[in-house]
């Protein structure tokens, strides 16, 4: 059975930062690419980052580059979004995703606000 679990959310201020961590089981991790993605109330849920498997090369979101960073640990299976310089935008379930067979974490909210 494929399992993602997030962790790390919660309430914080604008400015702040946050880092989000995602661990997996229930499949080779180091061979699949690993995403966030987020949904804000009343909006459609949107990629936030993504992490390859080879290299590590990584994508993101226009209006979170050069503020978040996605990073993983093959070793721990886990997958990590650090977040700063958040701003009430940003509020929202984030969500992790992996390519294999498409699973999805239950989510976790990310609440920016002073």
């Amino acid at each position: 059975q494929v399992h993602l679990v997030e962790s790390g959310g919660g309430l914080v201020q604008p400015g702040g930062s946050l880092r989000l961590s995602c661990t997996a089981s229930g499949f080779t991790f180091s061979s699949y690419a690993m995403s966030w993605y987020r949904q804000a109330p009343g909006k459609e849920r949107e990629l936030v980052a993504v992490i390859f498997s080879a290299g590590g090369r990584t994508n993101y979101a226009g209006s979170v580059k050069g503020r978040f960073t996605i990073s993983r640990d093959n070793a721990k299976n886990t997958v990590y979004l650090q977040m700063n310089s958040l701003k009430p935008e940003d509020t929202a379930v984030y969500y992790c995703h992996t390519n294999f067979g498409g699973y999805w974490g239950k989510g976790i909210l990310v609440t920016v606000s002073s």
